[in-house]
Parts: structure tokens; sequence; C-alpha cells
């Protein structure tokens, strides 16, 4: 049986990175629940103050084959190297020069975003392709791959 699954953010400002990552992977902000025109009618019915409006946020995949991902506020912040990360794979198909300039290009572009670029990792043929580590807008590791 398989199941579905949904990433979950720790975080810090969940409507800031949600709305970072909705950038990054096409994904949209998680519509509001049926019978509401906005989150913040939904919420407002839900009696929610507005202090913890920024509580949670998702995004989900506009074409529903992606994962949905869960970005809640934590009080702390982020102390260590993430164990497990996301790999965005913004070169699918290429190879060689054209490979490293689409993950060049998609860099610059999440540059602008918020994100940081931590380091290239050149090619290591055979199985070696190479990537870019980034850090999105609160430190969080992924690659570009």
């Amino acid at each position: 049986m398989t199941r579905e699954m949904q990433v979950t953010f720790d975080c810090a400002a969940p409507a800031a990175l949600a709305a970072f990552w909705a950038e990054v992977l096409g994904y949209r902000i998680q519509a509001p629940p049926t019978g509401f025109d906005s989150w913040d009618a939904a919420l407002d019915a839900m009696g929610v103050p507005p202090e913890r409006r920024n509580d949670a946020s998702a995004v989900t995949d506009p074409d529903g084959r992606g994962p949905r991902i869960f970005f809640q506020r934590v009080p702390e912040g982020k102390t260590a190297k993430n164990r497990v990360h996301l790999d965005v794979r913004a070169a699918s198909g290429l190879t060689g020069d054209d490979r490293l300039a689409a993950l060049e290009a998609e860099s610059a572009r999440l540059v602008v975003l918020g994100a940081t670029r931590v380091r290239r990792v050149e090619p290591e043929p055979p199985l070696g392709a190479g990537h870019i580590v980034m850090r999105d807008p609160e430190g969080n590791e992924f690659c570009l791959d």
C-alpha cells in the first residue's frame, strides 16, 4: 500500500518560507478551505487571533503530483546541518556544460528570491554529475541537481 507524504519545515516565518518554496518549485500556496474566499476569512471563522496567523502555511503542487510541503513556526532557530534535505531537479535530462549552465541560471534566480549559494560541486564522472549546494532564507540546506 502506498501512502501520501508531506514534507514539513520547522521555521520562524511560515508564510515567507512558503512563498519562497512556492517560487522555487512552481507550487502554489495552499488554497483556503472550501467556502472561504481567503485564509483571513477562514481563520476569522476558526477564531484564530491575528498574532497566530503566521503559525503555519503550506504549498501544493498545482498538478497534484508532488508532495504537500508544510511550514510550521517553532520557537527555536536552526542549529545544525539538515540530516535530510531537498534536491531540486533543475537540470533533469541535461548533461555536461548544458547541465551546469542550467544549474548556474537557477542558482542566480534563487539568490534573487532570498537563497544563499554555498558551493558548487564539480562533476566527478562516471557517477557525479555536479550540483550546487544552497540555503533557503532560513538557512535550510538544499541542492540544485
